[in-house]
């Protein structure tokens, strides 16, 4: 099975009238990505390594290296990751970040006894149970760039949703 490739990432953000959300990286995170084009806080999330400042029920990004990938694929770690997973689901946007080279995990390089289609299985059995796209990206940066364009993305979504209904109400009130 073969993923989708990912799409060269746009550098611009989506205007919101002049905002911006922050994004939240967990206390967890040991390297976490280094934004550019937004402010970060480290806080604690209950789930996910990053979501944006009142979006934390609505935006997860978990993100894997190869090797933490790899890892979360046997054994207590796989249980402890579909936990994580199963919280994800009730997100209205939610990814898997891995950070690496789907190729890397198909030639096998990685250091673990777990044969690399294993590990293609279980990203296919984590769309499909969990529900969960998962996406890969060449570098830390590259993941930087895909959290900031997904938060601004997902918060205008939610910032346009609440003003239709404000004005549907409103309109609805004058009846």
């Amino acid at each position: 099975m073969s993923l989708p490739k990912l799409h060269p990432l746009k550098t611009k953000l989506p205007e919101m009238d002049g905002q911006l959300p922050r994004i939240i990286v967990d206390t967890r995170e040991q390297t976490p990505l280094m934004f550019t084009r937004l402010a970060s806080d480290v806080a604690t999330l209950t789930t996910c390594d990053y979501s944006y400042s009142g979006g934390e029920l609505v935006f997860g990004v978990e993100r894997k290296s190869i090797g933490d990938l790899v890892g979360c694929c046997t054994g207590l770690d796989r249980s402890r990751f579909e936990r994580e997973l199963l919280r994800m689901r009730s997100f209205r946007f939610k990814r898997l970040l891995v950070v690496g080279r789907q190729e890397d995990i198909e030639a096998g390089n990685y250091r673990s006894r777990i044969a690399p289609g294993s590990v293609i299985g279980t990203l296919a059995m984590i769309e499909h149970r969990f529900e969960v796209p998962v996406v890969f990206c060449d570098t830390p940066e590259d993941g930087a760039l895909l959290v900031e364009t997904w938060a601004c993305w997902s918060a205008r979504e939610i910032v346009t949703a609440a003003n239709h209904l404000a004005r549907r109400t409103t309109e609805e009130s004058k009846f």
